[in-house]
């Protein structure tokens, strides 16, 4: 209930700091549930990402630290986020999104490098996909990446991939998550230059 009231109300504050959020290629997102991955560049990147692949309701992994606020832990916690320790991540971080996955009730929004001054890939992402077995969907955020860009209103682009699965059969070794991992970011650049080839990304 709370997640389909605080939906419309993000929508209007996207609206009224920025204007309309333009969603490219929506049409290649699959039926049933799967996995959005992306490389992370802003922290209003998972609302973006739920608006534009909306029906769908998502899940999120948020830093445990997010939930000693009482007020922000209700807010997460009804927006279906689950606390994950970054440091000492328990196999919970594995479980949650999985059974959640499996039992039909929300996709799941992940952002593989863990933050946003990082592009080395954490474990995890790879092993969700093959254990619920549900696709990856690659995604990408192209637009402001400080509060002044996104006042200013400039655009706001979200950008959908081609889905792909993770063979069940595979045995993640270092090596096949490296090609895996390898074959995602391939995936993120495609992308990016389909939708904007001068584009690159520069952390703030």
């Amino acid at each position: 209930m709370f997640y389909h009231f605080i939906r419309p109300v993000a929508r209007f504050i996207v609206w009224l700091l920025n204007g309309h959020l333009h969603v490219n290629h929506k049409e290649r997102i699959p039926e049933g549930n799967y996995i959005l991955a992306a490389p992370h560049r802003t922290w209003w990147e998972p609302i973006l990402f739920a608006l534009a692949a909306s029906p769908k309701e998502f899940m999120f992994m948020a830093k445990i630290e997010l939930f000693k606020n009482p007020i922000l832990r209700f807010i997460l916690k009804h927006a279906h986020a689950f606390p994950v320790d970054r440091k000492h991540p328990g196999p919970s971080a594995l479980k949650t999104p999985i059974n959640g996955l499996r039992k039909g009730n929300y996709s799941l929004i992940i952002f593989p490098s863990g933050t946003r001054h990082s592009s080395e890939m954490k474990g995890g992402t790879i092993a969700i996909a093959k254990l619920a077995n549900k696709p990856i969907v690659p995604v990408v955020y192209q637009g402001p990446l400080t509060f002044t860009g996104l006042l200013k209103r400039q655009p706001l682009e979200v950008c959908f991939g081609e889905p792909f699965m993770v063979d069940r059969k595979i045995k993640l070794t270092h090596e096949n998550e490296t090609m895996l991992d390898n074959k995602l970011k391939k995936a993120w650049d495609k992308v990016d230059y389909e939708q904007n080839p001068n584009f690159h990304y520069q952390p703030k």
